[in-house]
């Protein structure tokens, strides 16, 4: 396993990180347990939740993700070896049955925190993030932006220094940014700087051969400012692995199961580029999924790709993409695929 420095941290991370939020739903503690084992015996050494966790989100089990982390610590005794990384809910996203009058200031943050800390069992967070911004701007795929004369938001400053107060306390140790914008990126990175504030390390956005969108306006200022992409949704909520074409429903699957997931499957457009990807992996006698895989794992500017898994079948095939360098040719041929089909899923 290859590992790789976070620049302006001293953390070091596994090429893969382990995902975690189908544990406390389509996963129990006894499945989370086997993939975490299988991962660590394979190298992986960091692991992203969430305190909204697990997915899709409801009161009943928020929260139960991290715990069951937590347990397998407390279990292992292994926290030491391991990069945790976790994320603060904002407004919105049907979230605010976490806490009362929810916000990104510094209330909503320590609160967050320390029950964060209690459900991992840990003295200390690796890498804290913000889940997606309290602005109104567009995230998880949506288009068509549109300016509001008044509109709920935090200050990224007020959040910034709430996230300096839990390093400041020892609680936390580096901060990211999840789902944002290349204007929330460079606003966090010129109020640390302006206001002597801790600095956001890493962005952690979708990423994939459907969605490369992140190429745009981000990728240079990953390169620029040397914040690391943590790449989630690598394998487009599996669509990439060739489950759901010609109307498959695989019993049992996330898709199946969560028709509200329909970012990836939802238009002609997404169905055909699937294919295309899916047929020229095939024409190269290799795994679709782990093409999708090792083509994350190619670009210069991601960190860590965020790898998730409901059976120890798919963890392994996902793991072993770690170990597959794309030739010059297919990496042409995934180029021209995407032109043709410029980001059907953005």
């Amino acid at each position: 396993m290859e590992y790789r420095r976070i620049p302006h941290s001293t953390l070091e991370v596994s090429k893969l990180c382990l995902g975690t939020m189908t544990w406390g739903e389509q996963n129990s503690q006894a499945d989370a347990f086997a993939q975490l084992d299988m991962a660590l015996a394979e190298g992986i050494n960091f692991i992203d939740t969430a305190e909204m966790y697990p997915v899709p989100p409801k009161p009943e089990t928020q929260g139960e993700t991290e715990r069951i982390l937590g347990a397998y610590l407390k279990a292992r005794g292994n926290r030491d070896n391991l990069v945790i990384a976790t994320k603060v809910a904002a407004p919105g996203g049907k979230s605010d049955y976490i806490r009362s009058k929810m916000a990104l200031d510094w209330r909503n943050i320590q609160l967050a925190v320390d029950a964060s800390l209690q459900r991992l069992g840990v003295d200390c967070i690796d890498l804290y993030q913000i889940h997606w911004p309290h602005r109104n701007c567009n995230f998880f795929g949506e288009l068509f932006y549109e300016q509001q004369e008044q509109e709920s938001m935090t200050p990224i400053l007020d959040t910034l220094e709430a996230l300096s107060e839990v390093i400041r306390a020892g609680k936390v140790r580096y901060i990211g940014v999840s789902n944002e914008t290349p204007w929330g990126l460079m606003k966090y990175l010129q109020l640390a700087e302006k206001h002597g504030l801790p600095r956001i390390v890493s962005v952690q956005n979708p990423y994939n051969l459907l969605n490369r969108s992140f190429e745009v306006g981000m990728s240079e200022i990953s390169h620029r400012e040397e914040l690391p992409l943590l790449a989630y949704s690598p394998l487009a909520f599996g669509t990439l692995t060739d489950k759901y074409l010609n109307g498959q429903w695989p019993a049992g699957a996330r898709l199946t199961l969560f028709k509200r997931f329909a970012r990836y499957t939802g238009s002609e457009l997404a169905l055909e580029a699937t294919e295309a990807y899916v047929k020229l992996a095939q024409k190269f006698h290799l795994s679709p999924a782990q093409m999708a895989l090792a083509f994350v794992n190619s670009r210069p500017f991601v960190g860590s790709n965020i790898i998730g898994a409901t059976n120890l079948e798919q963890l392994k095939e996902n793991i072993a993409a770690s170990q597959l360098k794309l030739s010059d040719e297919l990496l042409g041929e995934l180029n021209t695929l995407s032109s043709r089909f410029r980001l059907p899923c953005p």
